[in-house]
């Protein structure tokens, strides 16, 4: 079963938020946004309609979660995707920042491959989960330490076709 925590239409408004702030922070550079497979492609999706500036888009896959786990593992990252970012500027967007690791690890690839400027954005910032510091340049929602699906986010690939972000109860 899976409660609602942010109904469809607050993500939609928030989104649209969130677009119209990167656009005007990105007014006149070279950006892009490197979405990191697979939580965040919805998100992609939604906010590069709201920004009305030139920008390039690529994908990453990392992960730190498999299958039905709902603690993060290893963090695995597949660069045969990445992106040339040399002299541009970076948005590195993500579903959710729960540890950390994942973006400060991305982050330094970025900054290492080139890029003028790393930043980050995520719809959720789970709170009580960071073990790395990190604070995104963009941010959702700020939510408790549940597990939730829907909106691009997953339990073991499934829920993620969800419009709203839910809590998933485990429990039998």
């Amino acid at each position: 079963m899976v409660e609602i925590l942010i109904p469809e239409a607050e993500i939609h408004a928030r989104v649209a938020e969130l677009g119209r702030q990167i656009e005007a922070d990105y007014q006149g550079k070279p950006l892009t946004i490197v979405a990191i497979l697979t939580g965040s492609l919805i998100l992609l999706a939604d906010l590069i309609r709201t920004i009305q500036i030139p920008l390039r888009v690529a994908l990453i896959q990392a992960s730190s979660y498999k299958g039905a786990t709902t603690t993060a593992g290893v963090l695995i990252i597949n660069e045969s995707f990445a992106p040339d970012v040399s002299g541009r500027d970076v948005l590195l967007l993500d579903d959710i920042l729960d540890t950390g690791h994942t973006l400060a690890t991305l982050v330094r690839r970025m900054a290492d491959r080139g890029a003028l400027s790393v930043r980050t954005a995520v719809l959720l910032q789970k709170v009580g989960r960071q073990e790395v510091k990190i604070e995104p340049d963009y941010r959702g929602f700020t939510i408790p330490d549940k597990f939730v699906v829907g909106y691009g986010l997953d339990y073991d690939d499934d829920y993620r076709h969800l419009p709203y972000v839910g809590v998933l109860n485990l429990e039998p």
